[in-house]
Order: C-alpha cells, then sequence, then structure tokens
C-alpha cells in the first residue's frame, strides 16, 4: 500500500531548529516526514528516531535509507517515555532537539485493519503498538458504562451525550468492527450534523486515547524534558487536539528550566491546510532549554 506522508508544519518547525545542530531527538518518527527534512536541511544533524509502530519504522526506514547508510540516522521501536535510555544505548547524554508530532499518521488512518479511522470499516483495534494487549475491542465491549463514560466526556471532550453514547454501546454489544461502533454512534447521538467534524470522531478520539494511554504518557514524557535536553536545546511539540495542547502549554508555562518560544501556539497557513486537510487543527508550541 503506498501512502503519501506530508509532515505537517515542517518548515515552522525547521525555522526554530536551524541554528540547532547535533543530536535530533524525533519520539514519533512516523514515516519520517519530519526526520527527512531535519536531515536534509540542517547540517552535521544525526536523528534518532523513536516509534512503537513496527509498519511505520519500516517505511521510514525505506524513507530514510540514505541517511541509515550515511550513519546519520538510528531508528528505534520504543516509546517516547523510553527515551533517556534509547539516548544511552547509542551513548547520547543528551538530545540537542526534540521534535514530537503526536498526530495519527496517514497510514494509521488509510489501513481499515488499524481500526483507527470511522470512515473505513475493520476491526476495533487502534493499537498504535500491535504487541500490546488492550485494544479498541477490549475497551468498547469489557469497560463498564462509567468508564466509557468517563473517557468520552474526558478524552472525547464530549460534554452534552457522554453518558447516552456509553449506555447505548453497553447495550448493543458485542461492538465487533468500526462500522458497527459508528452505527451505534449514530443511534446514541441525537444532534448529529455538524459542518466542522464527523459524529464519531470524538468518541473514537477518546478510545484511541484510552487504547495507547496517550496523556499519561505524553505527562511522564515532558517530566524528563528538561533532563533530556542540553542548555540552549530546543523542543518542539505538535499537537492535534485541545487535550494535548493543555498539557504541553501548562507544562512549558510552569517548568522554570524552559523558556517559551511560543506565547501562543503556530498554525498551519492557509496554503497548506489546503494542500494537506489534515493539518487543519495542529497546533505547534516550541520551548528552549534555558
Amino acid at each position: 500500500m503506498n501512502v503519501v506522508h506530508v509532515p505537517v508544519l515542517v518548515e515552522e518547525v525547521l525555522e526554530f531548529f536551524k541554528h540547532i545542530e547535533g543530536v535530533f531527538l524525533d519520539c514519533t518518527v512516523g514515516l519520517g516526514g519530519h526526520a527527512e527534512a531535519i536531515l536534509s536541511k540542517i547540517p552535521n544533524s544525526v536523528v534518532v528516531g523513536l516509534d512503537v509502530d513496527e509498519e511505520a519504522l519500516d517505511l521510514a526506514k525505506k524513507r530514510l535509507e540514505r541517511f541509515v547508510l550515511a550513519g546519520r540516522v538510528k531508528l528505534f521501536k520504543s516509546s517516547y517515555v523510553d527515551a533517556a535510555e534509547v539516548l544511552k544505548e547509542v551513548g547520547f547524554d543528551h538530545a540537542d532537539a526534540i521534535l514530537m508530532d503526536l498526530g495519527v499518521s496517514s497510514m494509521q488512518l488509510e489501513k481499515a485493519e488499524r481500526g483507527f479511522s470511522f470512515n473505513r470499516d475493520g476491526p476495533l483495534d487502534m493499537r498504535m503498538d500491535k504487541q500490546q494487549t488492550l485494544t479498541a475491542y477490549d475497551v468498547v465491549n469489557s469497560w463498564d458504562e462509567e468508564n466509557l463514560s468517563r473517557i468520552i466526556f474526558e478524552y472525547g471532550e464530549e460534554k452534552r451525550y457522554a453518558r447516552r453514547i456509553a449506555r447505548f454501546i453497553v447495550r448493543n454489544r458485542p461492538i465487533l468492527t468500526t462500522k458497527q461502533l459508528v452505527e451505534v454512534l449514530a443511534r446514541a447521538i441525537p444532534n448529529k450534523h455538524s459542518r466542522n467534524r464527523h459524529f464519531a470522531t470524538r468518541v473514537f478520539q477518546a478510545i484511541r486515547i484510552a487504547v495507547n494511554s496517550e496523556l499519561e504518557n505524553l505527562k511522564r514524557f515532558l517530566t524528563q524534558v528538561p533532563e533530556l535536553l542540553r542548555p540552549g536545546g530546543r523542543i518542539a511539540i505538535v499537537s492535534f487536539h485541545s487535550l494535548e495542547d493543555r498539557i504541553v502549554k501548562e507544562f512549558f508555562r510552569n517548568e522554570p528550566r524552559l523558556k517559551q518560544l511560543t506565547k501562543k501556539p503556530i498554525r498551519p497557513s492557509e496554503s497548506e491546510i489546503a494542500s494537506n486537510p489534515r493539518a487543519r487543527s495542529a497546533k505547534l508550541r516550541v520551548a528552549e532549554r534555558v
């Protein structure tokens, strides 16, 4: 399957990194778009790329083959919460720059069997790391109504219908596929029609976040950042929903060893959104180690 992956806010990221040389820690290397831009545009850069998705890593390795052969990129199947151990493994005490792109990749969304998309019929999976045991099927079919309501309210930011949606899910079990879940949600959500988002967006987001412990892992990693970055080093984080952005904003604001370089998040230009609609919700925040 050929997937064209276009990295989001790549020029803006490069602008903040342009005076930095050395070790770039790409915490979510994905299909290698940002890493390729860094290696191509920034001399004397070495990228240590992490991802828990083996399929993504295989595609990144092919995309970055010329840099792998030159010894300028090292890829690891690893969560970013273990970044310190990976850096030590390759002989680095610190990173000169850190990049995180917290979005779901094009490959993950387009492959129905991964179960990330409500637009494609596939099994309820949603695992970034296919070796982990917890799946979306487990969440949908095993979690009680109270916990389902909680994650839909908190992670999906569905303030109005969270309890109703959870009740409909429990009553219609077993739910085996993404299509079946969408059909249940269509009955559960009274006001389905919106110009801005599909009615299933929030629930799918909530389940995916729960399956992959996304917010907990982000918080765990951020506490490590001041020790991972050398003084003068920079961290750039691209987020795609308000929960992630809020966590990043508060951490950058309250961590005395970091200086915010973006008072407000940087958003994609109209031309980027036109060429890559998935960039629409992206927000970039950058901070520097003082």
